[in-house]
């Protein structure tokens, strides 16, 4: 159940968080906690955005696997960017990001197919943003994930706008749902999706 960001228009300090239970369709209680992306982890995770039905749920084409380990170096590598790695029963199940682009700050998040209607997308959100505390966060999502949409409407963030996107090299031609959770007593203006950081 990935989010992506679209490349200059479209679209998590070491901590570890306590663990939530998910709920999935076979009742049993998935637990779910966060902790910091390790290099380790890339071949799982490039293994993962390789996957045909994630690649068109979130409208973006794979990464190579030189061109996705050389993307993560950089981001394990960023400062700014708050990378984590989402754990299912202590399974590696996907990443959650906090990063910036041009003054904004966005999630974008990345759940394995086999991981997909457990609940865990919501938990992991749940938890980064016990983290993140700046405010405004922006989202952006496909609109036919709809899966996806549920589970950042869940967390607060609310429905800002929605564009048609053309195909570039990395994303396919989509229609995009912009979203935004806000500060307290804020409003906020539509912001253009940046490159994704997953």
């Amino acid at each position: 159940m990935p989010t992506t960001q679209r490349e200059g228009r479209r679209t998590a300090a070491e901590a570890y968080h306590r663990p939530m239970a998910a709920p999935d369709t076979h009742q049993h209680r998935v637990t779910v906690r966060l902790r910091p992306v390790q290099p380790a982890d890339l071949p799982t995770l490039c293994a993962f955005q390789q996957d045909p039905d994630s690649c068109a749920l979130a409208a973006v084409k794979p990464r190579t696997t030189d061109n996705f380990l050389e993307h993560w170096r950089g981001v394990l590598a960023d400062d700014t960017i708050i990378p984590r790695a989402i754990l299912a029963d202590e399974t590696l199940a996907g990443t959650i990001s906090r990063f910036n682009r041009e003054g904004e700050h966005f999630v974008g998040y990345w759940i394995a197919r086999e991981h997909w209607g457990k609940g865990i997308a919501t938990r992991a959100l749940q938890l980064l943003l016990e983290e993140v505390t700046t405010r405004p966060l922006r989202a952006s999502v496909a609109s036919h994930n709809a899966a996806s949409l549920r589970v950042l409407e869940r967390c607060g963030f609310a429905i800002t706008g929605k564009r048609h996107e053309p195909a570039t090299d990395r994303f396919l031609e989509a229609d995009v749902v912009s979203l935004i959770l806000r500060a307290p007593n804020a409003t906020a203006q539509p912001a253009q999706r940046p490159p994704s950081p997953l």
